[in-house]
């Protein structure tokens, strides 16, 4: 079984941080199993497309095979903390102990806007 190494995570870490919006916050690994937790920030014009971006390639790449990815949002309570600029976080995660960090970087490299930092490429509108 392979092990999600801190330096695969670290990859992912990189190329997350090119992309518009997103800040990486943590991140961990228990027996193959890893996450990384992100930072979204709402006020930026990209940021809901990032989440449409991510949303897509984690989580509905395609109907017959998924990767065993997830995307999804966390919150602690809203009411005892405040919105959504400064409380909600995102997830990434596997699925599968054999699909690590760096597979996943390779499928967002392959997949999200080219290059993945010029905020141009992520704008559909413009």
């Amino acid at each position: 079984m392979k092990k999600a190494s801190s330096e695969n995570r670290s990859e992912l870490w990189g190329f997350l941080e090119g992309v518009p919006a997103v800040t990486p916050l943590s991140e961990g690994s228990e027996e193959g199993r890893w996450w990384i937790k992100l930072s979204i920030a709402t006020e930026h014009p990209l940021a809901w497309r990032v989440v449409q971006e991510l949303g897509f390639v984690l989580n509905y790449l395609s109907l017959d095979e998924r990767l065993p990815t997830r995307f999804y949002p966390v919150s602690p309570p809203p009411y005892l903390n405040g919105g959504p600029s400064q409380f909600l976080s995102w997830i990434v995660e596997n699925t599968s102990p054999d699909f690590t960090p760096r597979h996943t970087r390779s499928w967002l490299e392959a997949r999200l806007p080219s290059p993945v930092a010029d905020e141009i490429a992520w704008d559909l509108d413009g």
